[in-house]
C-alpha cells in the first residue's frame, strides 16, 4: 500500500505544466496537456502554462485556448540555481514549486528537461535525467534489461554512415517480418514493419530521418500488452495489464491517435492470473532496473508460445482521452484528477508540504 497523502488547500502549490516541444510528437503533447489542465484540481494547484514551441522557445501562456497563440505572451528564461524563471521583456520572476512535463520525444523525455530542472533546483514529476535518457534510448534499455536477465525482442542496430545490413542475413537471424524503428523516438513515429528487402531499405531511410541510431527487431507474433507503473522505488506499484488490439497491421502513430482509428483497448486483458501476475512483476522489475521514478508505462509482447518479451518503456506516457496509462489507473479506482495529484506528490516527496488522505491504488 502507498502512504496516503495529498496537499492541503491552505496554500496552493504552484505547478508549471510544460508541454509542446520540438519533437515530432508536439501535437500529442498538447492534446495530453490539455486533458491534464482540465483535470487538475485548481483548489490545490496553481497551474502555470509553460509552452515550448517547435523552435524550442519557451513561453508563459495566460490561457489554454483551442489554438495555441504566443502573440503577446512572455518568453521564459531559466535562472539556474534560483528555483525560478525570468520572463521577458517584463522581467517578472516565476517560481514554480514543481514542474509537470507532459512532453514526448526529443528534448522532452530524453533527460534534457529533467537535467534543466535539476540545474534550476526545481522538483520535476517523473524520472530523473539519467533514467529518462536511458529509457529514451531503446538500444541502451535493451542492453541493461538483457544484463538483468529480462527477455527482450531479438534485435540488431544500424547507425548512420554504416553499410546497410544484409537483409537475407538479418531475416535468417530475426525472422520475418521485422520492425525498423528510430532508437530515440516514441508514439511509433518512424516505425515500419517490413517483409522484403525493398521495404527494409526504405524503412531504414525513414527511421534515420528521426535518429542516427536505428533498431531492427524481430516481429513477435502475439498480443500487445501494457502495464502502468506508479511510485518511487522501492514502493512503486503496478496496474493491471491492458491489451491493445491495433486497427492496422501494427500499432502505428495513426492507429494510436487518428480520430478515425478503430484500435481497441481492453482493460483488463483476458489473461490467466498466473500470466497477469508474471507480467506485472516483470514491469516492476524493469521500472526499478532502469532507475525510474514517478511514472512509466512498460510495453510487452506475449508470444503465441507463451514467452513474455519486454518491448519498451515510456517514461512520459500519453495522457490523451484514449491513452492507456490513465485508463489503467482508472480501472484501479484512481480518477484522472487523483492520478495527477499523486504524480505531483511523488515529485515533492522529500519536501515539507503537508498532506492528507486520497484513495490508495490497491
Amino acid at each position: 500500500m502507498m502512504q496516503s497523502d495529498t496537499i492541503t488547500t491552505m496554500n496552493r502549490t504552484s505547478v508549471m505544466l510544460l508541454f509542446g516541444g520540438e519533437s515530432s510528437e508536439h501535437t500529442v503533447s498538447i492534446s495530453s496537456a490539455r486533458n491534464v489542465y482540465a483535470a487538475i484540481d485548481d483548489s490545490k494547484f496553481d497551474v502555470l502554462l509553460g509552452y515550448i514551441d517547435k523552435h524550442g522557445k519557451w513561453w508563459l501562456l495566460d490561457n489554454f485556448s483551442t489554438e495555441i497563440n504566443t502573440h503577446g505572451a512572455s518568453q521564459l528564461a531559466p535562472v539556474f540555481g534560483s528555483e525560478s524563471f525570468l520572463t521577458f521583456p517584463n522581467n517578472s520572476v516565476i517560481k514554480p514549486d514543481v514542474i509537470l512535463p507532459i512532453l514526448h520525444g526529443k528534448n522532452g523525455e530524453d533527460g534534457s528537461v529533467q537535467g534543466l530542472a535539476q540545474l534550476l533546483h526545481i522538483p520535476i514529476v517523473g524520472c530523473d535525467m539519467t533514467s529518462s535518457a536511458i529509457c529514451m534510448d531503446k538500444v541502451a534499455t535493451k542492453e541493461i534489461l538483457e544484463a538483468r536477465g529480462i527477455v527482450v525482442s531479438p534485435y540488431e542496430v544500424h547507425r548512420v554512415g554504416k553499410p546497410i545490413p544484409d537483409f537475407n542475413h538479418l531475416s535468417m537471424r530475426l525472422g520475418s517480418p521485422m520492425f525498423v524503428k528510430p532508437s530515440h523516438a516514441g508514439s511509433s513515429v518512424g516505425v515500419s514493419k517490413v517483409y522484403s528487402e525493398e521495404e527494409f531499405i526504405q524503412a531504414i531511410a525513414i527511421a534515420h530521418e528521426h535518429d542516427d541510431s536505428v533498431l531492427i527487431e524481430r516481429g513477435i507474433t502475439g498480443r500487445e500488452l501494457e502495464v502502468a507503473v506508479l511510485g518511487n522505488p522501492p514502493t512503486h506499484e503496478t496496474s493491471t495489464v491492458g491489451e491493445v488490439k491495433p486497427s492496422e497491421d501494427f500499432y502505428s502513430y495513426e492507429a494510436k491517435y487518428a480520430a478515425t482509428s478503430t484500435s481497441e483497448v481492453i482493460i483488463p486483458a483476458d489473461l490467466d492470473e498466473a500470466v497477469r501476475s508474471r507480467i506485472r512483476t516483470i514491469a516492476g522489475d524493469v521500472y526499478a532496473a532502469l532507475g525510474c521514478r514517478g511514472l512509466s508505462r512498460v510495453d510487452f509482447f506475449l508470444a503465441d508460445d507463451g514467452t513474455v518479451y519486454v518491448n519498451e518503456i515510456n517514461t512520459i506516457p500519453g495522457f490523451t482521452n484514449i491513452s492507456m496509462y490513465p485508463k489503467l489507473w482508472r480501472e484501479a479506482g484512481v480518477s484522472y484528477s487523483q492520478l495527477i495529484e499523486r504524480l505531483i506528490l511523488l515529485a515533492l516527496e522529500d519536501t515539507t508540504i503537508k498532506v492528507e488522505t486520497i484513495p490508495s491504488i490497491n
